[in-house]
């Protein structure tokens, strides 16, 4: 694979206006043939000078950086690590397999209509199948847009597959901003694909084409077809075989059980005891969960005996050990579940499973902790994502509805011309809370 190096980047230069950033490579009604030339020649002063200049939106601006500083040639082209024999193996035997059946459903007579084509990579930016017009498959074959070619942006530069694996949330890519000069005839649009029990990356599923995907409701399309390829893996998914414990707590004051076979809608104490054992697999002392659990300090070792005793006799000897008090059987949690997507930086996916604050009204210590710590992990990396449709989903819920720090990173998320109802809630919000509106954003 030639991954000759461009020019050495200048120090970054930063957009003029970097208060958001468009998450569609072209808004509705701009013309396409204005936009490509800008393009073009911005592409040719990041390669030949490292310096970013406008019409460069930030997400692209930033893959260029990545693409770079991984030496990638921009005049090459994608190399083919899997084999016809290899490949067949390979992807029968892959996840996402399972969710061709939805994304052809969804997707064939789109992309054949529109002489698009339809990519589904994995998480290694491989692609596993290209399908659709015949034509443009050709066409496409003269960049090794084929099965088997890896396309991560680590290996071919900014494309909207590997982008997409890459920040791990939905990318559209147009023209000149394809890192690579081969692919600048092309437009695409792709969203990743997550297993959704465990929020692992699985790959991407993208729409490439000419410059009729140039639009905003493509990429829609491409996010909406993730959506469904995830749900219909999570129907497919084998059910629990038994030898682990469910909990879910988030946005719920009463937590369900589900172990065994049989669901358990738990009672409030319950519900804390339980996040608390799961939260300590190697269990805890009477002693321990007095402090965790209750605020009032003349509660004593009996009140608490006798609690772990009722939670004993409702979900049997088999589950619930003493000396020191912990669950005989794994246990997978909502919330565990949540943080664990947030540390492998799948934050889309993390909010996709965040139901809302652990136990809402809970007061006991060790859940107050735990909850503030989740929200505040979220919330945080929502914010530096700074991703319109996730901040939105954070600042309309009503946990988040009060949350000045979000709306505010959402108004600078949003191009101007839709930033009006957010605006005027953040302006609302400071002067409820007498902090006055600092200029407007």
């Amino acid at each position: 694979m030639d991954r000759s190096p461009p020019a050495p980047p200048a120090p970054e230069a930063q957009l003029t206006d970097t208060r958001y950033e468009s998450w569609v490579a072209l808004e509705a009604g701009a013309d396409p043939t204005e936009r490509t030339g800008e393009l073009r020649r911005a592409h040719e002063a990041f390669t030949s000078a490292g310096r970013v200049v406008r019409p460069v939106r930030p997400l692209v601006a930033a893959s260029w950086r990545r693409s770079a500083r991984a030496r990638v040639n921009p005049d090459g082209t994608a190399g083919v690590e899997l084999g016809e024999d290899e490949l067949a193996g390979y992807r029968e035997g892959h996840p996402l397999a399972r969710a061709m059946p939805v994304i052809r459903e969804l997707m064939d007579s789109y992309a054949k209509d529109g002489e698009h084509l339809v990519a589904v990579c994995d998480a290694h930016g491989r692609l596993l199948w290209v399908e659709g017009h015949p034509g443009t498959r050709r066409k496409a074959g003269a960049m090794n847009f084929v099965p088997g070619a890896r396309w991560a942006e680590s290996a071919v530069g900014t494309n909207a597959p590997g982008t997409a694996l890459a920040e791990d949330r939905p990318v559209q890519v147009f023209s000149a901003e394809h890192f690579r000069r081969p692919v600048h005839p092309w437009t695409c649009a792709a969203a990743p694909l997550h297993d959704p029990r465990t929020g692992r990356l699985l790959g991407a599923v993208d729409l490439t084409g000419g410059d009729g995907l140039a639009h905003p409701h493509s990429l829609a399309f491409v996010q909406a077809v993730a959506r469904a390829a995830e749900s219909e893996l999570a129907l497919l998914a084998p059910p629990p075989t038994g030898d682990t414990i469910e909990l879910s707590a988030l946005g719920r004051d009463e937590a369900l059980l589900v172990a065994a076979g049989r669901k358990v809608r738990l009672s409030r104490r319950h519900s804390e005891l339980l996040v608390l054992l799961a939260r300590h697999p190697e269990g805890l002392t009477g002693d321990q969960v007095l402090v965790d659990l209750y605020e009032d300090e003349s509660v004593t070792p009996v009140t608490v005996r006798a609690e772990l005793s009722r939670l004993r006799r409702l979900l049997g000897p088999d589950l619930l050990s003493s000396r020191p008090y912990r669950l005989a059987l794994p246990i997978d949690t909502d919330f565990d579940m949540v943080a664990r997507r947030l540390g492998s930086g799948a934050v889309a996916a993390a909010m996709g499973a965040y139901a809302g604050p652990l136990l809402p009204t809970s007061q006991a210590p060790a859940v107050v902790r735990i909850r503030a710590r989740l929200a505040g992990q979220l919330r945080a990396a929502l914010i530096e994502r700074g991703d319109p449709g996730l901040l939105a989903d954070w600042a309309r819920s009503p946990w988040g509805e009060e949350d000045v720090s979000v709306w505010r990173a959402l108004v600078a998320a949003l191009p101007e011309c839709r930033r009006g109802a957010a605006l005027a809630r953040l302006r609302e919000l400071d002067g409820e809370l007498g902090a006055g509106f600092a200029g407007s954003t």
